[in-house]
């Protein structure tokens, strides 16, 4: 509900600021989700963090959640983040762990087109996220702007998918120029820039065993990367015929076993 107040002493620009508030509220998105590095390797992660559409990075305990089943209610229960931190001005789009320990940085990436990432261990034991607050990351990347005529710069590009390597230092972007950027995380620099699809990228995985990464496209395609020269070593676009291509037209994630030999991609349909 909205906020109540005194009609004596009405501010309608904090009624209205209090109306969207309470719209936002209702009407956030999930769109990624990754569990959290377990220091007991004995038992299952308990902590899972989820990328918000309201730009908030939040961190909730299964075991709680899954404790409010227990209390008979008759409605759905909504669990309570552990911590909840603003990440970034737009939808954060995804997360990931660089690193499996408590060590490690956790990542984000977003519409404002950076990569965020804080220190894991930190952000446990930190009174700020816990209440919400604004943790400061220890590292903030940004994607390039490209130069047009008479010299204006473009809009920064989104990002849409991170993906990492940790034997090479790599972070990896999947971002909405149509390339995907691979960052020095020692550095804070662009290492290389992948080029070739012809659409927005949608996602991206790391094939660390080869060195390599996968990207999906809204071009339909998927294609295969080595890291080394920076160069597509392969394209996969089984939906070579016309008509399929118009029903399924663009690669919406990838994912990859746990060997690393076998992919799945998944072939988004248009809407009816």
């Amino acid at each position: 509900m909205a906020t109540a107040m005194d009609c004596r002493n009405w501010d309608e620009d904090i009624y209205r600021d209090s109306i969207i508030l309470e719209r936002e509220s209702q009407c956030r998105t999930v769109f990624r989700t990754a569990f959290a590095p377990n220091p007991d390797h004995t038992s299952y992660p308990d902590l899972i963090v989820a990328a918000i559409s309201d730009g908030s990075i939040a961190a909730y305990s299964i075991s709680s959640c899954l404790g409010l089943n227990s209390a008979g209610n008759s409605l759905v229960p909504v669990g309570e983040p552990s911590w909840l931190v603003q990440g970034h001005d737009g939808p954060a789009y995804d997360v990931k762990f660089y690193g499996n320990h408590e060590d490690s940085l956790l990542l984000s990436c977003g519409d404002d087109g950076r990569i965020r990432g804080w220190k894991w261990k930190e952000m446990l034991g930190s009174k700020e996220s816990a209440q919400g607050g604004i943790s400061k990351p220890v590292l903030d990347l940004v994607n390039p702007q490209k130069k047009g005529p008479w010299g204006v710069l473009s809009p920064i590009p989104e990002n849409n998918c991170v993906a990492v390597n940790t034997q090479t230092g790599s972070i990896f972007a999947a971002s909405g120029d149509s390339c995907a950027y691979c960052w020095d995380v020692e550095k804070n620099e662009i290492k290389m820039v992948l080029k070739g699809h012809s659409d927005y990228l949608h996602c991206i995985v790391a094939r660390n065993s080869h060195n390599q990464v996968i990207t999906g496209s809204e071009d339909g395609t998927a294609r295969i990367w080595d890291c080394r020269t920076g160069k597509c070593i392969q394209i996969i676009d089984p939906q070579k015929d016309k008509k399929l291509k118009e029903l399924y037209p663009y690669v919406s994630c990838i994912a990859l076993d746990a060997s690393e030999s076998w992919l799945v991609r998944v072939q988004m349909p248009l809407p009816n």
